[in-house]
């Protein structure tokens, strides 16, 4: 039951923080820092009271440890959601962060010597050519999206690039913190709601450095639309009530995969996470009508396929149904 639970939490919450989040980039396309600061704040309070019960509970893992990793985590958060900023859409977002096993797999071969069979090889290659086509179709609608002079056209490319190089930074990064993270976890245990509780909460002083930006688009969602909420009888700006929701899904979201790899093999995890990427894709392009191309679907379908390769998903419902027909014997 908890898993079919999980199950329903990671659909619903990350498939609807998605929605949120491109209703207020779609807005203010720069407003990543103040979405950033909200998920953390909202996180980091919620772990204070409910895990580390105000603060009494010492951490398992030494905090000069966590330090380490939440300045990698921090920068991962921003610069993912600072780079739709850079005309980066949201559907090319959700694809470039799908090549998270690319990185993970250069970056294990590089620091923990690790040799992978054939099979992984030929996944990672269909993830990356994936990856590159919908690269290539988007740069493509740069300049076509924006009636633009040569000049301008340009420029909008070379920022268009920029956003690219920032999510290949990010990328490379996460995977670099995930091996920090698997190191950590082998020498003291795994203690996943600890390190969320760290992850969020000790980064918020780095905001300080983004406090103008935060502050002006503040001031830009208290000036949005207002909306009536009948539970308050009052009248809210629209954009905060977007903030509010992001928020509340992005903790359905991370819950639910919390819950996710304390009840399933770590397998179903990356299925149910990789089909909840897709589901989100689908959703994202049909309501928001973002631009995609058979040159994109093209590129999504051995993103995905590439995936379940990888996690060698046919190999074991093969190996599941063979037990299944023995048994019937």
């Amino acid at each position: 039951m908890n898993t079919i639970l999980a199950i329903i939490l990671v659909f619903v919450g990350c498939c609807s923080n998605v929605v949120f989040l491109e209703l207020l980039v779609r807005e203010f396309p720069g407003c990543g820092n103040i979405v950033t600061f909200a998920q953390f704040a909202f996180i980091a309070l919620e772990g204070f009271i409910f895990h580390t019960n105000f603060g009494r509970k010492k951490p398992a893992i030494p905090i000069r440890n966590y330090v380490i990793m939440v300045t990698m985590f921090f920068t991962v958060s921003v610069i993912n959601n600072y780079a739709l900023n850079f005309s980066i859409s949201m559907p090319l977002h959700m694809i470039f962060r799908s090549g998270s096993l690319i990185a993970n797999m250069v970056l294990g071969i590089i620091i923990l010597k690790k040799r992978y069979t054939r099979g992984k090889y030929v996944s990672i290659a269909f993830v990356s050519l994936g990856i590159c086509i919908c690269t290539i179709m988007s740069a493509k609608q740069v300049n076509v999206d924006q009636e633009t002079t040569e000049e301008q056209g340009f420029y909008a490319f070379l920022r268009w690039l920029l956003g690219i190089c920032m999510l290949t930074f990010a990328l490379l990064m996460s995977a670099r913190m995930g091996i920090f993270q698997e190191t950590l976890y082998k020498q003291y245990g795994k203690h996943s709601k600890e390190a969320l509780f760290y992850n969020h909460c000790l980064p918020l002083p780095g905001f300080l450095l983004l406090a103008s930006n935060i502050y002006s688009h503040s001031i830009l969602f208290s000036q949005s639309a207002a909306v009536h909420v009948p539970v308050i009888e009052k009248a809210v700006p629209v954009m905060w009530i977007y903030l509010l929701m992001n928020v509340i899904t992005q903790y359905v979201c991370i819950r639910g995969v919390f819950t996710l790899t304390t009840e399933c093999a770590s397998l179903t995890v990356t299925l149910v996470v990789t089909l909840r990427k897709f589901v989100s894709l689908i959703f994202s392009i049909l309501y928001f009508q973002n631009p995609f191309t058979a040159g994109h679907w093209l590129g999504t379908g051995l993103v995905f396929v590439g995936t379940l390769l990888y996690t060698e998903v046919w190999a074991s419902v093969r190996s599941a149904l063979r037990k299944e027909e023995s048994k019937r014997e």
